[in-house]
């Protein structure tokens, strides 16, 4: 059994009747993936938001192993505390994980948000020694559109974020960075300039899927 993590933000956890791009991992993997998997994590619901809690279980398709690690408003500084007791106890395997834009818009500049991922894996790893990690740069938002030095926040973390992946990667416990999906485009594929609709959630599986077979040989590639 290859037990699959999706670690991230609002783009991850989604919000009541949506898909999720967890869920078209899912299907893509049901399809493409030769022997027994699950997507595991210490949470299950999607984010309300007319509740502004993440209570709700209206999936679009809730027929799917939904679990994951992840949160509306949270980034790499909330999911380093957490990351190693998630993989313990729910021995995962792979770690997809999407961060870094909350942290950026509020919380660290890119510089403390890229020692936030590292430790971050240095968390996983204590948990399990040949976690493997695949993750996906940050894909710049509306506000980065208008604001500049956000803007180069964005593109400087997305640096560092690569040359950290670089530095710890190793064999037992491989980090893949995925590339971002080329032809994302915040007009047609979010809903508001930051969370992916049905064409965003789709490519932002993709960028996973494509680099897990590249890489590794997991899957298939994602296609349309």
């Amino acid at each position: 059994m290859l037990r699959f993590m999706p670690v991230g933000d609002s783009m991850t956890i989604g919000s009541a009747g949506e898909h999720t791009w967890r869920y078209r991992m899912w299907e893509h993997l049901r399809e493409t993936y030769g022997g027994p998997f699950a997507l595991v994590g210490p949470r299950e619901a999607l984010y309300d938001k007319a509740t502004d809690s993440p209570t709700s279980y209206e999936y679009a398709d809730p027929d799917f192993f939904r679990a994951h690690l992840a949160g509306w408003g949270e980034g790499w500084l909330h999911m380093a505390p957490l990351i190693g007791e998630a993989v313990r106890a729910h021995r995962a395997d792979v770690l997809l994980v999407s961060l870094g834009l909350i942290d950026l818009g509020f919380y660290t500049n890119a510089e403390q948000t890229a020692e936030n991922a590292r430790r971050f894996v240095a968390e996983a790893r204590s948990a399990n020694s040949r976690i493997r990690m695949v993750v996906l740069p940050v894909i710049p938002n509306v506000r980065a559109a208008d604001d500049t030095p956000f803007a180069a926040q964005v593109t400087r973390f997305n640096e560092l974020l690569a040359k950290a992946v670089a530095d710890l990667d190793e064999p037992r416990s491989p980090l893949l960075l995925a590339s971002p999906p080329p032809s994302y485009d915040i007009h047609l594929d979010t809903y508001d300039g930051t969370h992916p609709n049905a064409s965003g959630e789709h490519k932002i599986a993709a960028a996973y899927a494509d680099a897990m077979h590249q890489a590794w040989d997991v899957g298939e590639p994602y296609g349309e």
